[in-house]
C-alpha cells in the first residue's frame, strides 16, 4: 500500500484508520469507538478504553519473550560511561520505583515533577510514573529556579525526583541549588523529592523533605501497571508561550500509544529489535516521543545519549555512536548539523567510522535549509528526511512516510500531510489561498489521536492560542504554502513573516540564500521596523571554521545573492558577521528575541536560552550597522 492509499484510507473513514491502529496496542478493556466528539471542539480518542503505557512499553516484550533484548544504550561522552539494560532489567527497575513512589502516597492523577539530565535514569523516572498512573511533568535538567518554581506552581506535584548535577562538555551543573531555590520560590510545596545522586556531585539532603534514590527503593514491593481511561493524562510538558507564562501541553494516554507506536515503522521504517536514536533531550518533545516512549512501545533498542555534536571530544561523536551500537535511523535537529558542518566543514570525522548499518537521518526541530540538508544526503549517502510537527501535535505532522513508501524529495520541504491532517492555507480574513501563495498553515479539527487535548488549568488559554483565530481548525502558527503537488513549504513562525512595502516575505526564503555561500555555516534573518517600508530585513552570518576574509566582503556577497535570488522587493542590504547565534537548548534560534533587540524594546530573556550572554553579543553587532535607531 503506498502514501496515497494509506492517506485516503484516513480520509474516507478516520475512525476506522485509527481503531485499526489500536490494534497493535495491548489495551486492558479495549475502547469501543476512536473519536469522541461529545465536547467538541475539545476532541478526545479512545475514551472508554483502559490501558497503561508502562506496560506497552517496558513488560509486554517480556511477555512476548524478549525479555533478553536491549531496551536502553547510554552512552556518555561527557563521563566516559556506557551501559546497556535489557527490557527485563529495566521492568525490575522501573517496577520497583513505581513501588517507592506509591509507598510515598503518589497515587493516579498526581503529578510528579522530573528535573534529571541525559542518563536511563530518566527514563525510569518517567516510565515509574506512567506504571501507576502519576502525571509527570519533565523539566529540562539546570532550568533556572524561578523557572522550575513556576512549574511547580502550575502542575503542584506531589513529588519531584531529580538529580544532583548534569555534566556539560567542560563543567558540573549543580542541580540541587536550582532545585532548592524553586521550592522555596512556589507557592506549591511538594511532599517529597527523591534525589539521583551522581558520582560527578554529591548533593547534601534536605531532612525530612529529600530522600535518596537508592534507599527509598529498599524492601519496598515493587508496583503492577495500573490500567487508566483512554483520556487520562501521560504526561504534561511545558513550551514557551508568547506571554512568557509557560504552556502546559496535556497529552492524553491512549492516543499517544496509538499514534508512536504507528510512527515508529509507518513514519521511521524500523522493525522492533533495530536500534533507534533521537539525539535530543527529554526536557523536549522529541526526548518523550522519539528518546522514551516511542521506541520502546514499539520494541525498539533506544540510545540514551549525554554530550553534544561537537566538542564530546570532537566533531565525530555522532559518527562513532551511529557505528558503534549499530543505529539504523538517526533523527537530530539541523541546527546539531550545522554545528557538525562548522566544525568539520569537508566531514573529515565521517572517513573514521563504518556507517553501513544506517538506512536514513530524520532532521526536525528547526527548518531545514537545503544547504544543510544537501551536505549531510553527500556525506552519509542517504536519503535525508526533513520533516516537521510541534510540542503540541507530539510526532510528525508533515514529513516523507518511509516505512510506507518513500516519496520524492523536495529540499526545503518537509513533504506532504501524514494521516490525521489536511492542511490548508489561511489569509488573515480566513479565506483559503491559492497553491502557492503565503499563509498561516492550519488543519481542520479534529486533530489525531497522540496531540494535546489542552493546556493545563487552562482551556480558555488553549483555545485562543489554537482555536478561536480559525474556527474549526487548528492554528499551527507557522506560515507557509502549498505547491502543484500537495507539499507543504513551512517558510517561517507567522511572526517571521515580515512586511516590506508591502510585499510579504518570508524571513526563511532569505535565510535559504545566505546559508547557500561557501563561507556561512549558519544564519538567521529578522524583520527590523522601518518608517518607510514598515520592515526591513537583517542578516546574522555564522561562518564556517577557517574563513578569514574581511567580513564586509562577504556581506556585499550575500546582499547580491539576495537581490539576484529573491528580487529587489525583499530590501535586503544589512547583514552582520557574529560568532553565534541565539539559541534554545533544543538549537531553535530565538529570531523574536532579535527583533526585540533591534528594535530597542525591552524583552524577557527566555528560560531556555543556550546560553544569555549571546544577546549582548547580537546587541553590539546591532549597534555596528545603527540598531536600535
Amino acid at each position: 500500500m503506498g502514501y496515497k492509499h494509506v492517506y485516503d484510507s484516513w480520509k474516507s473513514d478516520p475512525e476506522a484508520f485509527w481503531m485499526q491502529a489500536a490494534e497493535a496496542i495491548d489495551w486492558d478493556r479495549k475502547p469501543s469507538r476512536a473519536l469522541d466528539d461529545s465536547n467538541a471542539p475539545l476532541y478526545e480518542w479512545f475514551t472508554d478504553g483502559m490501558v497503561n503505557t508502562c506496560w506497552n512499553a517496558v513488560d509486554r516484550h517480556v511477555e512476548q519473550g524478549r525479555g533478553d533484548q536491549v531496551a536502553i544504550i547510554y552512552d556518555s561522552p561527557v563521563t566516559e560511561t556506557k551501559r546497556e539494560i535489557t527490557f527485563r532489567e529495566l521492568r525490575s527497575r522501573v517496577a520497583t520505583l513505581a513501588g517507592a513512589l506509591r509507598a510515598k502516597g503518589v497515587e493516579k492523577g498526581d503529578r510528579v515533577i522530573i528535573y534529571m539530565p541525559m542518563v536511563p535514569e530518566t527514563i525510569e523516572a518517567m516510565l515509574a510514573c506512567a506504571r501507576i498512573g502519576a502525571v509527570h511533568s519533565v523539566v529540562f535538567g539546570g532550568f533556572a529556579s524561578h523557572e522550575l518554581a513556576v512549574r511547580i506552581d502550575d502542575c503542584t506535584p506531589k513529588a519531584i525526583i531529580a538529580a544532583s548535577c548534569g555534566i556539560e562538555p567542560g563543567r558540573t551543573v549543580k542541580y540541587k541549588p536550582l532545585l532548592d531555590g524553586a521550592i522555596e520560590q512556589a507557592t506549591h510545596k511538594p511532599d517529597f523529592c527523591i534525589v539521583f545522586q551522581r558520582d560527578q556531585e554529591i548533593a547534601p539532603l534536605t531532612e525530612g523533605r529529600d530522600l535518596d534514590w537508592h534507599d527509598v527503593q529498599q524492601g519496598v514491593a515493587p508496583a503492577d501497571c495500573l490500567p487508566v481511561e483512554g483520556n487520562h493524562p501521560a504526561y504534561i510538558l511545558y513550551t514557551s508561550g508568547t506571554t512568557g507564562q509557560p504552556k502546559g501541553v496535556v497529552r492524553p494516554t491512549a492516543g499517544h500509544l496509538v499514534a508512536l507506536n504507528w510512527t515508529m515503522k509507518n513514519f521511521f521504517n524500523v522493525d522492533p529489535g533495530d536500534v533507534f536514536w533521537a539525539a535530543s533531550d527529554v526536557g523536549w518533545v522529541v526526548g518523550h516521543s522519539y528518546i522514551c516512549y516511542g521506541p520502546l512501545i514499539h520494541g525498539n533498542t533506544t540510545v540514551v545519549f549525554e554530550g553534544k555534536p561537537v566538542g564530546t571530544p570532537d566533531a565525530g561523536t555522532f559518527w562513532r555512536v551511529i557505528s558503534e551500537h549499530k543505529v539504523r535511523s538517526f533523527f537530530t535537529a539541523p541546527t546539531a548539523f550545522r554545528a557538525i558542518k562548522r566544525e568539520d566543514p569537508k566531514g573529515k570525522y565521517r572517513e573514521k567510522y563504518d556507517l553501513s548499518c544506517l538506512r536514513t537521518l530524520y532532521l526536525a526541530g528547526e527548518r531545514g535549509d537545503p544547504d544543510t540538508i544537501n551536505w549531510a544526503k553527500d556525506l552519509l549517502g542517504i536519503p535525508v528526511i526533513d520533516h516537521w510537527w510541534q510540542t503540541e501535535l507530539g510526532y510528525p505532522a508533515v514529513g516523507n512516510p518511509m516505512g510506507i513508501e518513500p516519496l520524492p524529495v523536495k529540499i526545503g520541504s518537509p513533504s506532504v500531510a501524514m494521516p490525521g491532517y489536511d492542511f490548508r492555507i489561511l489569509d488573515e480574513a480566513g479565506q483559503e489561498l491559492p497553491r502557492g501563495e503565503l499563509g498561516a498553515i492550519v488543519t481542520p479539527l479534529p486533530l489525531p489521536p497522540g496531540t494535546f487535548s489542552t493546556l493545563w488549568n487552562a482551556e480558555a488559554r488553549f483555545r485562543k492560542a489554537y482555536l478561536d483565530r480559525f474556527p474549526g481548525h487548528y492554528e499551527t502558527g507557522d506560515a507557509g504554502m502549498l505547491d502543484e503537488d500537495g507539499y507543504l513549504w513551512i517558510m517561517a513562525r507567522t511572526d517571521d513573516v515580515i512586511n516590506v512595502a508591502g510585499h510579504r516575505l518570508s524571513t526563511g526564503g532569505m535565510e535559504e540564500v545566505l546559508a547557500d555561500h561557501p563561507d556561512v555555516a549558519e544564519c538567521a534573518v529578522i524583520g527590523i521596523r522601518d518608517e518607510l517600508k514598515g520592515q526591513l530585513p537583517v542578516g546574522f552570518l555564522c561562518l564556517t571554521k577557517g574563513v578569514n576574509r574581511p567580513h564586509d566582503e562577504i556581506v556585499k556577497e550575500v546582499v547580491a545573492m539576495v537581490r539576484d535570488q529573491i528580487g529587489p522587493v525583499a530590501a535586503f542590504k544589512l547583514a552582520v558577521v557574529v560568532d553565534r547565534l541565539p539559541k534554545t537548548r533544543s538549537g531553535k534560534i530565538l529570531r523574536a528575541v532579535m527583533v526585540k533587540i533591534a528594535n530597542g524594546e525591552d524583552y524577557k530573556v527566555p528560560a531556555t536560552i543556550d546560553d544569555p550572554a549571546i544577546l549582548d553579543e547580537i546587541g553590539d553587532a546591532l549597534k555596528t550597522i545603527g540598531y536600535p535607531a
